[in-house]
């Protein structure tokens, strides 16, 4: 049987080879391969034994290698129960639901094996200049809806109400509402100033709930909507953005919302009832990562 070494090997053997016939002492030799004296009595004691495969470098399966076994178990769950997940929020599930505990990086390399995920190409994006967050929490909060699919066919698609804190990224508020409306809206703002008290200021796009358009003047005049006139009652000043951009944390939310969330209620088997009562907090600390 012939057996194939490289040019280490091959030096190794070599070396090797020179102590056995006494021209080289094991201290040379360990100097020369930088190895310890200690390993060149095994590298002897091993090509002594089994000939020229002594030399061979083994190969051993590190600590943190699993089993395969456990692999197979991970992977039979993921196809099952999490096949359209991402890797983190799937190796979160695992170890949360499941009781397999698995790195996310170790599962995006099984999962891209079984064709499950595609690894993603960064994008060259364009360039914003970030708006520095307020300084302190309750100073700022940024409110947007929703419009989704959000109960995969189980309810009607409805509009998920999001209010985000601007100095933490926290959620601090969120309802399902039939559509987005000003009543919604309210409701909304009711539950987070009884829950977190008033804040200095919303932040929102220019929806027409939020500000009126054109087409609404008075007298050639602007009028503020009845959202506005409620929050100016309670002495909550309403800002107007002029892009998406400059929202950008509530508009991030809403994506991992629309991943997370849709994915959390399809394991729950959550139907279209939930919407009536809006979302309690047990849903933001299990869904929200940020």
């Amino acid at each position: 049987m012939q057996i194939a070494l490289n040019e280490d090997e091959m030096e190794k053997l070599y070396v090797l080879k020179q102590v056995k016939e006494r021209r080289l002492s094991q201290g040379e030799a360990a100097h020369r391969l930088g190895l310890s004296d200690r390993q060149i009595r095994r590298l002897l004691k091993c090509l002594e034994d089994q000939g020229f495969e002594g030399v061979k470098r083994e190969k051993t399966q590190g600590n943190r290698t699993f089993k395969s076994d456990f692999k197979a178990q991970v992977m039979k769950v993921v196809e099952e129960k999490y096949g359209d997940f991402g890797p983190t929020f799937a190796a979160e599930k695992l170890k949360d639901s499941d009781g397999l505990p698995v790195n996310r990086e170790t599962l995006r390399q099984w999962m891209m094996g079984a064709g499950l995920w595609k690894g993603r190409t960064r994008q060259s994006a364009r360039i914003h200049q970030s708006r520095e967050r307020r300084s302190r929490t309750g100073e700022l909060t940024q409110i947007d809806g929703s419009h989704h699919d959000w109960f995969e066919g189980r309810g009607p698609k409805c509009c998920l109400l999001v209010f985000i804190d601007d100095a933490t990224s926290r959620l601090v508020s969120a309802r399902f509402e039939e559509s987005e409306t000003t009543l919604g809206y309210m409701r909304c703002v009711q539950e987070h100033v009884q829950t977190y008290g008033r804040p200095v200021s919303y932040y929102s796009d220019k929806h027409s709930i939020f500000r009126k358009t054109q087409k609404d003047c008075v007298d050639g005049r602007l009028t503020d909507t009845q959202l506005h006139r409620a929050l100016r009652s309670f002495g909550i000043e309403l800002i107007c953005a002029h892009s998406s951009q400059a929202k950008g944390r509530v508009e991030r939310a809403n994506k991992t919302l629309q991943d997370r969330l849709i994915k959390e209620m399809r394991l729950r088997k959550t139907t279209k009832r939930l919407y009536a009562y809006g979302i309690s907090p047990f849903w933001y600390t299990n869904v929200m990562h940020f």
